[in-house]
């Protein structure tokens, strides 16, 4: 039986993008006794630098790559049903921002959406962010400020965050809402009142486009659809901490609109308890 073996990239972002291809060329034709006695073998498929969106920002680029077989049975035998068929797919990215590690050089990724988990644990230092967080997802009618249709973003991959970077502006607009709106509704003495320090949480994060400034940039969206709530200044930087290794561990990247489909600039927003 002939057994051939096919990899390639069905999906480019950019789609003009060139690759060159290394390794065992492709399609690879083996009989089942030769790939026993062959082992595993390698097939490379190399895109060069500056191809990518936004360069030289992000210069960012992302691919399917499609492992595929064909069988092809010896005279006078058939292999039917079964002729083969797509093995797998991987989803590689790579990017080159100059806010993530190795910047220089560039990494490489998976264009997948990773969820990023705060623990209500007791103990946990994050804590008070993770129950501020849970408690907008389960009651956001009972969350500040009011708002009778409240649904928060990042329950789930349908609605997952965007990281927020390049526009200063925005974030800053999202932070000063935020902290408004603690002073508001928590009163202006917010910072000590509790007899221990605390900070303004918001959510979504002041470092999404999904933040409490939102609605002044998309007009579909709706006004107050966010979370303020004073916590613990230590559980506030702690959880802050998390979200930047977040960032640069699994390379999130600005979610402006201008970049391929299902890359990690998108997040779930998960609390583990």
């Amino acid at each position: 039986m002939g057994i051939t073996t096919k990899g390639s990239i069905t999906h480019s972002w950019p789609s003009t993008a060139a690759y060159t291809q290394g390794g065992v060329a492709m399609p690879f034709t083996r009989t089942w006794s030769q790939l026993l006695g062959t082992g595993t073998y390698e097939h490379t498929l190399t895109a060069a630098a500056g191809q990518g969106f936004d360069t030289p920002k992000t210069d960012l680029l992302a691919a399917v790559y499609v492992a595929n077989i064909s069988l092809k049975a010896p005279p006078a035998w058939a292999s039917k049903p079964i002729t083969g068929g797509d093995l797998f797919m991987l989803p590689p990215r790579w990017d080159k921002a100059s806010y993530l590690p190795n910047a220089a050089a560039g990494s490489a990724s998976w264009a997948i959406l990773t969820p990023l988990q705060y623990s209500t644990a007791a103990g946990a230092p994050e804590r008070e962010v993770a129950l501020h967080i849970q408690k907008g997802f389960a009651t956001p009618g009972m969350t500040q400020p009011p708002m009778a249709r409240k649904d928060l973003p990042g329950k789930g991959p349908d609605l997952g965050l965007t990281r927020l970077y390049w526009d200063t502006k925005r974030r800053d607009l999202n932070r000063n809402r935020s902290v408004y709106n603690c002073g508001k509704y928590f009163g202006e003495n917010y910072a000590t009142s509790a007899g221990y320090a605390r900070e303004c949480d918001e959510y979504p994060m002041a470092s999404t486009y999904e933040g409490a400034g939102h609605s002044d940039y998309d007009p579909l969206a709706e006004p107050g659809n966010f979370s303020v709530l004073p916590v613990k200044k230590e559980d506030n930087g702690a959880a802050g901490i998390l979200l930047a290794q977040f960032y640069d561990k699994n390379r999130v990247i600005e979610g402006s609109g201008t970049e391929p489909p299902h890359s990690t600039q998108a997040f779930g927003q998960n609390c583990a308890i």
